[in-house]
């Protein structure tokens, strides 16, 4: 890899530094051949999992034995003891065991809510077994926004032998001994660190791609054009800013970003700065006129204009909206 190639990774790790998430929910799953579910993910799984919620960021750790999973219109991938499986878009899916059988509803094998420790899955026909620990969380980060199609909708992370699979281990199993007992995992920042450490995983090991985010961040060109526009979002960025941060000529950027991303530069800083503007309003008590400020619109006026072109919705209405949809998680410990 030449110099100019190695910069580029940083972008990543500032997005996975920054990543919000909350509301973890881990669920046992105890499957014997022959077994496979369906109407897992989407909006009503979300709804089960966390009411409010549209999406929610799933992941599976394959305990024991072997299972596969697959999204519609898409192959099946198969997973080992000690893999990963990570939906980031909570994306419906289905899953299953090495014999074929005719899936089932997972809303009919699914303990009920509200759970006070816990919950066990079990299912299937008696055959060999497979254990997963179920997790999902609730995340408004723009990592996770399908739009941006930073992941695959489903993919496999392999967590070969090392420390970080002996950390991996470690806290799945206290995530599984302290759950039951009053809410103390929910205190914790673990299943954050342990969803983070698995996109961390992949994008380390994952096979470079011609198109898209992923690529966008490892490009020698759009890293450090990206790098600043997420650093500074309230920046009156221009091309000519760009092009000359990035050492290239203002064409030649604009052709890397519509190569790339699918968009001109200056298109993708006014996606990303309502994103920083839907991220201030879903987090924070900022005002929208302060909200305006800080992603340095002239007026507040100009902001909610922008705004409501981007999302349909004014800035106020569209913060009512979703702290009224909140998900509440119904799973987990009672409190």
């Amino acid at each position: 890899m030449t110099e100019g190639a190695s910069a580029p990774v940083e972008p990543l790790n500032d997005a996975l530094e920054r990543i919000r998430l909350e509301g973890a929910i881990f669920m046992r799953c105890e499957f014997t051949e022959r077994w496979a579910l369906s109407d897992l993910g989407g909006p009503g799984f979300a709804a089960m999992m966390h009411p409010g919620a549209e999406r929610l960021v799933l992941f599976h750790v394959v305990a024991s034995g072997r299972c596969w999973v697959s999204t519609p219109g898409g192959d099946r991938t198969w997973a080992d003891a000690g893999d990963v499986i990570v939906l980031p878009y909570g994306d419906e899916f289905l899953v299953g065991g090495e014999e074929p059988v005719e899936p089932v509803s997972v809303m009919t094998v699914a303990p009920p809510p509200p759970w006070h420790e816990m919950p066990t899955l079990r299912h299937g026909e008696g055959g060999s077994r497979t254990d997963v620990v179920c997790g999902c969380l609730y995340s408004e980060d723009p990592l996770f926004d399908p739009d941006l199609k930073a992941f695959p909708p489903a993919f496999v992370v392999p967590t070969t032998d090392g420390p970080a699979r002996s950390w991996f281990d470690a806290s799945i199993a206290y995530a599984l001994e302290q759950a039951p007992g009053g809410g103390g995992i929910r205190r914790t920042k673990l299943p954050e660190m342990l969803i983070i450490e698995v996109l961390r995983l992949y994008l380390s090991t994952a096979p470079g791609a011609d198109r898209g985010w992923l690529a966008a961040v490892r490009d020698p060109v759009l890293a450090p054009a990206m790098k600043a526009i997420h650093g500074h979002p309230g920046r009156r960025w221009t091309v000519d800013d760009l092009a000359r941060l990035t050492a290239v000529s203002r064409s030649s950027l604009d052709a890397r970003f519509r190569e790339i991303l699918g968009l001109s530069p200056i298109r993708y800083v006014n996606e990303w700065r309502m994103r920083v503007a839907q991220d201030l309003l879903a987090t924070t008590d900022m005002t929208v006129a302060a909200i305006a400020r800080r992603i340095e619109y002239e007026s507040e006026e100009a902001f909610s204009r922008a705004f409501k072109q981007a999302t349909a919705q004014s800035p106020s209405v569209w913060r009512t909206s979703r702290s009224t949809s909140r998900p509440r998680p119904t799973g987990g410990p009672s409190q």
